[in-house]
């Protein structure tokens, strides 16, 4: 299986084109399964659910013309045959994972099944992440919340963060904990490289990661194939390691 590891979806031309390269053939001719599971945590969840199914949400990805499209919803999987959902999931040639919260979607990713199969899809098969769909691959990530969601998932350790912000310091939550574990690497999203203070706390929150961490702004995406990582850009990016970190 191939990742392609986005912060803002499909947003630029070389990176719809790292997804036609993975695929191996027009997006026009590829099926796709959408997993809104990690959205629902928060308020509007469900609205944003639809937002992503119907192609109207900010950050592109299912209205990208695939030949088919359809929802492979987390949750529901323990309750349904597994080989039903398994053989839709081989037969498809892209897994779109929608955002939300990483913590929650890590957890119905292990929970529901997918998870153990993944490892065993074809090769050229397609993992496009977005967002906290990016940040689960990892074996271990950190997310950041003004208030975490009271919602299932398996949190290992929380600890408090000041955060610069535009009327002064913001105290957030960081929480540990493990991913799906297809990737020795973390991804911070969303981050606004011409704001300053934005950097700074992407920063200070990749010193607390125990992985090596691409922060990531919205133009910017980390493909991975066969174990090789590369960025593919149009936007702004950094790499944090461990060693670096002191």
């Amino acid at each position: 299986m191939r990742l392609l590891l986005t912060s803002g979806g499909i947003s630029n031309t070389s990176i719809r084109n790292a997804l036609v390269g993975l695929l191996g053939k027009p997006i026009a001719e590829s099926n796709a399964l959408v997993i809104p599971t990690g959205i629902y945590p928060f308020p509007g969840g469900t609205g944003g659910a639809f937002q992503a199914i119907s192609g109207t949400a900010k950050s592109p990805l299912c209205e990208l013309g695939w030949k088919s499209l359809g929802v492979l919803e987390l949750t529901a999987l323990p309750s349904i045959d597994k080989e039903v959902w398994a053989a839709a999931v081989r037969e498809s040639d892209a897994l779109l994972a929608w955002g939300g919260d990483p913590v929650y979607l890590s957890y119905w990713m292990k929970h529901s099944g997918l998870a153990d199969l993944l490892p065993s899809l074809r090769p050229e098969t397609v993992y496009v992440g977005v967002s906290a769909g990016s940040i689960a691959m990892a074996s271990s990530f950190g997310e950041a919340y003004f208030d975490p969601p009271n919602c299932t998932g398996e949190r290992l350790s929380s600890e408090d963060l000041v955060f610069a912000g535009p009327e002064g310091e913001l105290t957030m939550t960081l929480v540990m904990a493990e991913g799906v574990g297809l990737v020795d690497f973390t991804i911070i999203p969303h981050v606004e490289y011409d704001n300053p203070q934005d950097v700074e706390n992407a920063e200070q929150w990749a010193r607390r990661l125990p992985v090596p961490t691409y922060a990531i702004d919205d133009e910017t995406a980390v493909t991975v194939v066969d174990g090789a990582v590369e960025v593919v850009s149009e936007g702004l990016w950094r790499l944090f390691t461990p060693d670096a970190r002191g």
